[in-house]
Parts: C-alpha cells; structure tokens; sequence
C-alpha cells in the first residue's frame, strides 16, 4: 500500500479524537506516577489514554474510503502518539531530564497494537454496512418493494 492510498481526511479525524481523550489520561498517568508509582490510578488511566487510541484509530479505520481500515488505524494511532511523544520528549531533553527510552518503545508497541484493534472494529463496522451519517445520507436509497 502506497502512502497515497491513505485518506488525510479520514486520519485528521481520528487523529483529533486520539489527542482529545488520549492526551489527558495519559498526561494524567504521569502526573500520578510521578507522585506515587504505586498507585493503582497509575494503570487505570493508563488504559484509558489506550482506549483513547483504539477509538481514534476506529474513527480513522471508519470514516476512510480508501479500503485500507487496519492501515489507517495503525497510522493514525502510531502518528498521534509519536507526534505527542515526540513534543514531550524533546521538552523533557531540554530540561535536562531523564527519558525511558525502553518505556516510550513499549508504549509505541502497545499505542500500535491499539491501532491494529481500532482498524480492525472500524473495518467490521463499515463490512456491515454501518457507515458514517455523511456517507449513509449519500448512499441511494432502496425503497424495498419496487416504486409504481
């Protein structure tokens, strides 16, 4: 698959939605961590931020029309998360503090297995005709019995 074949708009979308609710669960788990790791707060919000990019990735898997479902979640959940990562680690660099660069791998793994599972529900939900309301509306309606 060609990067071409991707659709911009379809990923805009679920990128949005990956940042809106992934973003602060995940901004909240390292607040938390970093006052007391042991909290059990910590893998709550943690799996929040992941649900977060399994529906970004579902949105972005959904609204494209390219036939690509599972490649527009993994890009779309991979790109936010390196995009967001990638502004936090440079901040952290600048500050002079350390960075797990093992954990930001494992998280990468992890946010693109999300992607893998937000692809593959939003491919099943456009396989069974469910499509989002702008596409319903454009489709030509069937009136079942035949018009007179």
């Amino acid at each position: 698959m060609a990067v071409s074949a991707l659709d911009r708009r379809a990923l805009r979308h679920g990128a949005a939605v990956a940042l809106v609710l992934a973003l602060p669960f995940a901004i909240g788990a390292a607040v938390v961590n970093g006052n007391d790791e042991s909290s059990p707060w910590v893998a709550v919000l943690w799996l929040a931020a992941l649900g977060g990019f399994v529906l970004g990735a579902g949105i972005s898997a959904w609204v494209q029309e390219s036939g690509y479902p599972i490649s527009h979640g993994i890009v779309c959940a991979a790109g936010t998360y390196l995009a967001a990562q990638g502004a936090f680690t440079v901040v952290r660099l600048v500050r002079g503090e350390e960075v797990s660069w093992l954990g930001l791998f494992f998280t990468f793994t992890m946010v693109t297995i999300a992607g893998v599972v937000g692809g593959a529900i939003g491919g099943a939900l456009r396989r069974r005709g469910i499509v989002p309301g702008a596409l319903h509306d454009a489709r030509p309606q069937r009136d079942g019995g035949g018009s007179r």
